[in-house]
């Protein structure tokens, strides 16, 4: 009996902390500098029907109200592998000369060009020291806060499922004690816009941003 005490002991204990890497789940709140390089906005015209094409060079005034923040909700299943819920409040603005060019006096995602996926997480825990580096990648929707308005007073502004999006994301965790850690991380994310405007108008834009995030995590 006493021979299987102890490899039955063993076991078990690895069942347990094979359980426990199983159960742990983090919350993440980030913010940033985020960028959205040029991309090309075509549609038509509200009122009208005329069509209209033009490449915008987008701004995203990240620190600006409302500013750019995200969120993520990670459980790791092992000790490396894990699944996340991310939502990201990125904003777009059309520049003045280039917006009013096109006829709009107000062209945007601010508040914001929204972005929900459902990602993959890999990380080497304590690879460097006690910091973690990991990396992730996913799936999902865009749903930005359209908010465009024409120089003829077509105004749109209102919340719009627009299209498919990805994600992609490298970063290193930092614990500053048991339950809390601090974290550094690029993001790209890419998302592909359809949308009505009011008065008989569309748009359709793929947006790219890249942002370079920092933020805390808390452990549960």
């Amino acid at each position: 009996m006493k021979s299987l005490i102890l490899p039955l002991a063993f076991a078990a204990s690895g069942v347990v902390a094979s359980q426990a890497v199983a159960q742990d789940y983090e919350v993440s709140l980030y913010t940033g500098w985020q960028t959205a390089p040029h991309s090309r906005i075509s549609g038509d015209f509200p009122g009208t029907g005329a069509s209209y094409d033009a490449l915008i060079g987008w701004d995203g005034k990240s620190f600006e109200m409302p500013p750019y923040y995200g969120a993520r909700g990670t459980w790791w299943r092992s000790e490396n592998l894990g699944f996340a819920v991310e939502f990201t409040h990125t904003k777009v603005y059309a520049p003045e000369d280039e917006r009013k060019a096109l006829g709009f006096d107000r062209m945007e995602f601010t508040d914001g060009h929204n972005i929900l996926t459902l990602n993959a997480m890999y990380r080497w825990p304590e690879q460097w020291g006690t910091a973690t580096p990991y990396v992730g990648g996913g799936l999902g929707i865009a749903f930005p806060h359209v908010d465009f308005t024409t120089t003829s007073g077509y105004k749109t502004y209102g919340y719009q499922l627009t299209g498919p999006a990805m994600r992609l994301l490298a970063g290193v965790s930092y614990p500053i004690n048991e339950r809390y850690s601090l974290f550094g991380e690029y993001q790209f994310v890419y998302s592909t816009n359809e949308g009505d405007l009011d008065g008989g108008g569309s748009f359709k834009t793929d947006i790219k941003t890249n942002a370079l995030n920092f933020g805390v995590t808390m452990r549960f």
